[in-house]
């Protein structure tokens, strides 16, 4: 056998953070502790994702199996994963989740000082057919006095802390920014870790990809319309080309890798938008931009938004920095 067949010093996310954190004495340790839990859930979640199908996972919630036991739907699964792992890390004081309505607040005993919004499970839709799927998260501090409450959570995405995503595809990935770069970490089953394997990830200027959905086209608006329609024109240049998944995180993730532009436009039937600041436009802006890249509502960065309820919607355009502002260049042309 190879005297490298095994890495005996793996640099695992955990000891990634932990480097971090030696670079500012006053911390804590908090906020490791808390990465370290949040590490935990995507570990099940994946787990979950990878036996679905053996588990009878997919469907629709609240069917029994055979023991009369609950079969639990695997977004809702994913859900108390998160829930469960956060507030028993001792680190979180509230928690703002795709799947409950209103915030979560932690039982007193168990509180600390930051925020986690999250989507447990982004792209659930497309569980049934097997597309990668992901979660995807940002971590705030808590800002009052007292004990928390809604506006610690409704604040700008220039007050993230560390944010992230997990991607379930061909192998379980996380990609994660405290601040200081992004960086991809792959699951090593074998040993159950996390493993850097790509440090320093940064977009590229310009992509030759496009990632929207096309079905509405018919509701864009003309700054949409018209960009779209240069990106398969041979005589604008080489046309780009199109690539959509429907999972955010599949489509951002590729974009991050190679180049290009995200979008998810308001419509004349979405004119707020669709996806969600706080836990799917705020933590993908934040990468995106500590990879390099632009991320905008058209109008202004995602990260500048104001939130002001923890379901808000807005539109979002990102990626590579030349492609977003060729659509920005557009919307402002329209006087959009």
């Amino acid at each position: 056998m190879s005297r490298n067949t095994f890495d005996t010093d793996c640099q695992t996310l955990t000891r990634h953070v932990l480097e971090g954190q030696k670079k500012h004495p006053e911390a804590t340790g908090d906020l490791t502790q808390l990465l370290s839990s949040l590490l935990t859930a995507i570990k099940e979640v994946s787990s979950a994702v990878r036996m679905a199908g053996i588990a009878r996972l997919y469907g629709i919630a609240g069917s029994t199996n055979v023991q009369g036991e609950e079969v639990k739907k695997l977004d809702v699964l994913a859900n108390e994963a998160f829930i469960n792992m956060l507030k028993s890390s001792y680190s979180t004081c509230m928690l703002v989740s795709e799947e409950d309505e209103n915030v979560i607040e932690v039982e007193t005993e168990k509180q600390g000082k930051y925020i986690v919004c999250f989507d447990p499970l982004d792209g659930s839709s497309n569980i049934d057919c097997l597309v990668s799927i992901g979660s995807i998260f940002s971590i705030l501090k808590k800002t009052s006095d007292g004990p928390p409450n809604i506006k610690d959570a409704l604040q700008s995405g220039r007050n993230i802390v560390a944010a992230g995503y997990a991607l379930y595809g061909s192998a379980t990935m996380v990609v994660l920014s405290t601040g200081d770069g992004v960086n991809g970490f792959m699951l090593d089953p074998s040993i159950g870790e996390f493993i850097l394997t790509a440090p320093n990830i940064r977009v590229k200027p310009r992509g030759k990809i496009y990632s929207l959905n096309e079905g509405y086209a018919h509701y864009w608006d003309p700054a949409v319309k018209e960009y779209v329609a240069s990106k398969k024109n041979p005589e604008c240049g080489k046309p780009y080309g199109a690539r959509y998944v429907g999972s955010m995180v599949a489509d951002v993730h590729r974009t991050l890798v190679y180049g290009g532009i995200f979008m998810y436009p308001a419509t004349s039937q979405t004119p707020k938008g669709k996806l969600r600041l706080l836990y799917e436009c705020n933590p993908m802006a934040y990468i995106m931009e500590q990879a390099g890249g632009v991320a905008s509502t058209g109008s202004k960065p995602i990260l500048d938004l104001q939130p002001e309820s923890i379901h808000q919607r807005a539109p979002i355009y990102l990626g590579s920095k030349e492609d977003v502002e060729d659509v920005l260049a557009l919307i402002k042309k329209h006087g959009l």
